[in-house]
């Protein structure tokens, strides 16, 4: 079931699952377009529907296929894509063919282009971004090695179709990505501080406000 990257890149291209190494934990995703794929995605982890999930973007031109931020964002977004790679989330307006269940029904998207090789290369490979949940089941701890993977989820996967991607550097976990709110004119919303300091968005000229009231699961 651990395939080299050609082989597990493929698979997750042509609709399968992968569970695969980010800059943090291992990971498990699919296409974001793909409605079925996500949705498998949810019952493996067992993971409520009302949990949106995040994409990682191959690189910051991959934004335009699942977001649609319009020219108001366009400044600031093109700030803070200097910090991409890197661990921060953008939380901006969803594109509206994305497949509902992606987003919760919340209309945005949160993407971050990740800093782990594997990641970015998968999500250029599928020429699409792709998402990206911890590997485990929800409420289980997230694992930084593939032999420490649960039992249960890996059983949960389809053979034929699915499959995982252990590939160096591996994950070193530590803190999730800071994810904020690009609300426009300089101003974020932060909503989960993270690897990402707050005052390094700050020096670069953002201000900060603090609210939970952005649905946003990571």
């Amino acid at each position: 079931m651990i395939f080299s990257f050609p082989e597990a890149a493929r698979r997750m291209k042509n609709g399968g699952l992968l569970l695969y190494p980010t800059e943090t934990f291992f990971g498990i995703g699919c296409r974001a377009d793909d409605a079925e794929a996500v949705r498998r995605v949810f019952f493996c982890k067992k993971r409520s529907l009302s949990m949106p999930l995040p994409v990682i973007l191959g690189s910051a031109d991959q934004l335009d296929l699942v977001a649609c931020p319009g020219r108001d964002l366009a400044g600031d977004i093109a700030a803070l894509s200097s910090f991409w790679p890197g661990p921060l989330t953008l939380l901006l307006p969803a594109r509206p063919e994305l497949p509902e269940i992606l987003t919760g029904g919340s209309g945005k998207i949160a993407a971050r282009v990740s800093s782990h090789p594997s990641a970015r290369a998968l999500a250029k490979f599928c020429d699409f971004p792709i998402v990206s949940s911890s590997a485990n089941i929800s409420g289980r701890p997230a694992v930084t090695r593939a032999s420490d993977l649960d039992p249960e989820l890996l059983q949960s996967l389809n053979l034929s179709t699915d499959g995982v991607l252990d590939e160096p550097p591996a994950p070193g976990g530590g803190e999730a990505s800071t994810i904020v709110e690009v609300l426009g004119g300089r101003c974020l919303r932060l909503l989960r501080n993270g690897a990402l300091p707050s005052d390094e968005l700050e020096q670069a000229g953002f201000t900060l406000m603090t609210s939970s009231s952005s649905k946003v699961n990571a």
